[in-house]
C-alpha cells in the first residue's frame, strides 16, 4: 500500500511540474495516449492521432466468468469532433473490426471469432496534464462463429497521453 501511495503521490508531482510552456504546447490535445479500459471488458487501450479529428485506437480486451473467458483486440476509426465552451472535451464516433477468442472453461474448447464493431463516445484531456479519460459505448456485431450483437461494450479508459 505504501509503494502504492508514493508512486500515486510521484506520477502527481510529475503531472504538476509541468511548464506552462509544456502546458501551453500540449493544449487540451494530445498525438498519443496508452492506458486502460475499465467496464464489461477489461483491457488496454492504445490511441494514436493521424490528424487534428481522426484517430486510431487499438483495444486489447480480457473477460473472464465462471464458465468462459474471452480475448479480443479490436481496432477502430475514429472521428473527434469538438465541443463548444468545453475546451478539451470532445465526442467522438467511429467503426472498426475485432478479432477474439471465446474458451469454454469446463471443455476447454476454444473458438476464434470475428466482429465488426462501433464506437460513440466522450474524450478528454486535462489542460497541463499528461491524462486523457474516454467514456463510450462500443456495440459489436460477431459475425463467426456465430452472427450476434453484443451490446456491453460501455467502458470508461484512463490513459496517459504524449
Amino acid at each position: 500500500m505504501k509503494k502504492l501511495s508514493l508512486l500515486l503521490v510521484a506520477i502527481g508531482f510529475i503531472s504538476l511540474s509541468y511548464s506552462e510552456a509544456n502546458a501551453q504546447a500540449m493544449g487540451s490535445d494530445y498525438k498519443n495516449a496508452i492506458g486502460g479500459r475499465f467496464g464489461a471488458y477489461n483491457g488496454i487501450t492504445f490511441k494514436t492521432f493521424v490528424n487534428n479529428q481522426a484517430a486510431l485506437d487499438f483495444i486489447l480486451n480480457f473477460r473472464s466468468k465462471k464458465e468462459y473467458s474471452t480475448f479480443r483486440l479490436n481496432g477502430l476509426y475514429e472521428i473527434h469532433n469538438g465541443i463548444n465552451n468545453a475546451p478539451g472535451l470532445r465526442w467522438y464516433y467511429g467503426a472498426g473490426a475485432g478479432i477474439g477468442s471465446f474458451k469454454w472453461k469446463h471443455s476447454n474448447e476454444s473458438e476464434l471469432f470475428l466482429s465488426i464493431d462501433g464506437v460513440l463516445g466522450l474524450d478528454y484531456k486535462f489542460n497541463g496534464a499528461p491524462i486523457n479519460l474516454s467514456l463510450d459505448w462500443k456495440p459489436a456485431i460477431e459475425v463467426t462463429p456465430d452472427t450476434e450483437f453484443d451490446g456491453a461494450g460501455v467502458g470508461l479508459s484512463i490513459r496517459f497521453a504524449f
